[in-house]
């Protein structure tokens, strides 16, 4: 595996897309409006920032309402996310996801529950 990305809350994305560019020099490389987000990924040497910005209530609004914004989960890049769950469930480790499912950028995703994973919410994404 190999880190993918720091998805991260916010409530202005395009503002912080500016500022990480201008910042970090890190070109944004994808927009989407995805399951009432707009979602824009930023492109740091092979990684990215995702910066999430909700539209509408779900898990994103609910994480800003109860922390603001901030590092929501960090996503680990796998070629083969059914073997990255089979593994967790070996190790008994909870998931959020039991089966991969449609995420951003049109790739397969599922969670760690933090629980399990010393507060970190990990994101598995099939590359």
């Amino acid at each position: 595996m190999r880190f993918h990305h720091a998805g991260i809350a916010t409530d202005d994305a395009s503002g912080l897309a500016t500022r990480y560019a201008e910042l970090f020099d890190a070109p944004v490389v994808h927009e989407e409006q995805f399951e009432g987000m707009d979602v824009v990924f930023l492109d740091v040497e092979g990684s990215y920032f995702e910066l999430l910005e909700p539209h509408t209530e779900g898990a994103i609004a609910d994480y800003l309402d109860r922390h603001g914004p901030g590092i929501h989960h960090l996503a680990l890049g796998t070629d083969d996310i059914t073997a990255a769950l089979d593994r967790a469930r070996e190790l008994g480790v909870d998931r959020v996801d039991e089966e991969p499912r449609p995420g951003a950028w049109g790739h397969e995703v599922a969670f760690l529950h933090p629980a399990s994973t010393g507060g970190v919410l990990i994101e598995f994404v099939e590359t």
